[in-house]
């Protein structure tokens, strides 16, 4: 019998070997065109991981007159202001079970609670461009805190807070500078402990580390001011060990040489670093949707996930990373672009290219709001990324497998042990607008028989545009609409049946998940 599998395993090998020296699938096919390519799943360990609850999306403070390039894209999506009564917003975030929201953003450090002890008037956000970011500062008022809880009781969110990091500090060219004054953060976060608030996390400042956007702290500095927050979380939690929050900073754009000085003197004072996203450019930019569906260019942002692991695994800490806020293109995205079907070809390679190098959990910037929300900012009703987060996170596991794909470069994979079931899962992303690729799955250190009488069926959840057209808002799953109904209720997202013994079939412009449940490697037992 080892014999066999010994034999098995070099006929593989020498197939694939021929295929990448024939170039299967690696000139492009005319329309129309069928070309076969393989998928090999190694199964031997997992190399990453990422929570169960990995997705994450982002709410944030601004207002309706937050403007781009002559465009106002917010409306009432603030945290000051959105509507906590609709109900697709209510069953879009209760079908995930939970979400995980960060609130935050930009105007998060000029930012004032509301509490009783807070000696300032509790004014909103005014527009004022002599002010750093254009507004002048703003207050949360403990009531709308209040409704805010309640919303996320409902809904099952798992909040993660960001806190006002320049309070106390004054600015000098650019740089912050003294300690963090903590008194109006530790007020809040006593009254959320005394209401009975669950948080899941308390972040602290919001792009502030390496040159920082507006301003930057040191690195020694924010090592520091994290440990103040450390005290005040470990004090004011004190009895409730099991549902303690986490500790996450710093939230901003990750440069080598800051990143490492600060986990390194925050020794175990933080448990989370958090770094942005933005690899696409500025949402005024025509070449987005290109530089989207280019795989040379998607790969560029690996070097960032491969160095911040390096640091995080040589440090001396159990510290952990995520992206805390991604956008892919800044300044409120590009609509028709950002919240279209083509940004599920960025977002969700981010998602998977993410977890390759260990990153537990990934923020989406944002829920609602802007041209890059999960939601429309009007209506409420999903844009396709919004299905794409939720197929992730039903299907894709905690333990993250490594892939080779032999074929075209238009063909991108990623694989994880299925999420609450057996088997794999694999994401098939098809660059290509014209060729149709059967993907054969091959399997490396699987347990038992990839292949058995009985077993059930391959699950496949196909995702297009109507007419491949890109900018569609609307996505396809197995060729029928998603859209919410009358009543606001999120629809099914079922999946076709397909012979596993068949190879999965992707189409031009496609993402395909494959959920194959017959198969047990050795990561995933």
């Amino acid at each position: 019998m080892g014999s066999q599998i010994r034999l098995l395993g070099l006929c593989l090998w020498m197939y694939l070997a021929c295929l990448s020296f024939i170039g299967v699938g690696a000139v492009y096919g005319r329309e129309g065109e069928v070309l076969e390519g393989i998928v090999l799943v190694h199964g031997k360990t997992a190399i990453g991981r990422i929570d169960d609850d990995s997705i994450c999306a982002t709410l944030d403070w601004w207002p309706s007159q937050k403007c781009d390039y002559g465009k106002c894209s917010w409306g009432h999506a603030s945290l000051l202001n959105l509507d906590l009564n609709n109900k697709i917003l209510l069953n879009a975030v209760k079908a995930f079970s939970p979400l995980k929201i960060r609130l935050g953003g930009t105007l998060r450090d000029k930012v004032i609670y509301g509490t009783e002890d807070c000696r300032q008037p509790c004014t909103p956000f005014v527009l004022n461009a002599n002010e750093m970011f254009g507004f002048t500062q703003g207050c949360l008022p403990m009531y709308r805190w209040d409704e805010l809880n309640s919303f996320f009781q409902k809904a099952g969110v798992k909040v993660v807070f960001g806190l006002n990091a320049l309070a106390g500090k004054s600015i000098k060219s650019g740089s912050a500078v003294g300690p963090w004054n903590y008194t109006n953060a530790e007020s809040l976060i006593r009254y959320t402990v005394r209401k009975k608030y669950t948080i899941h996390g308390w972040e602290l400042g919001n792009e502030l580390c390496g040159n920082g956007i507006g301003a930057s702290v040191a690195a020694d500095q924010y090592a520091f001011d994290v440990g103040a927050l450390r005290n005040i979380v470990e004090n004011a939690y004190r009895g409730f060990e099991h549902n303690k929050p986490l500790v996450i900073a710093p939230g901003g754009f990750f440069d080598s040489d800051w990143f490492k000085e600060f986990i390194s003197k925050s020794g175990k004072s933080v448990d989370v670093v958090t770094h942005h996203i933005y690899n696409l450019g500025p949402g005024v930019d025509d070449h987005i949707t290109e530089k989207i569906l280019d795989p040379s260019y998607l790969d560029g942002e690996a070097n960032t996930f491969s160095s911040l692991k390096s640091i995080v695994q040589s440090s001396a800490t159990s510290v952990k990373s995520w992206v805390g806020e991604a956008g892919g293109a800044y300044n409120s995205g590009y609509h028709l672009v950002s919240d279209a079907f083509v940004y599920s070809f960025w977002y969700l390679d981010q998602l998977g290219m993410s977890a390759v190098y260990d990153t537990r959990t990934y923020c989406r910037q944002s829920l609602i709001g802007g041209n890059y929300g999960l939601l429309n900012t009007s209506t409420f009703m999903p844009n396709p990324d919004y299905y794409s987060a939720l197929l992730w996170h039903r299907l894709m596991g905690g333990r993250v497998l490594s892939t080779t794909f032999y074929g075209t470069k238009k063909i991108r994979t990623y694989a994880h042990c299925a999420k609450q079931s057996k088997g794999i899962t694999i994401l098939v992303l098809s660059l290509d607008n014209s060729t149709t690729v059967e993907v054969n799955v091959a399997l490396k250190f699987n347990k038992l028989p990839y292949r058995r009488v009985g077993e059930p069926a391959r699950r496949e959840y196909h995702l297009t545009a109507p007419d491949r057209n890109l900018h569609s808002q609307t996505m396809l799953l197995n060729g029928k609409i998603l859209s919410v109904n009358s009543a606001g209720e999120i629809p099914p997202l079922d999946p076709l049946y397909v012979n596993s013994r068949k190879p999965i079939i992707v189409g031009p412009l496609s993402i395909v998940f494959a959920h194959i449940p017959n198969v047990l490697l050795s990561a995933c037992s």
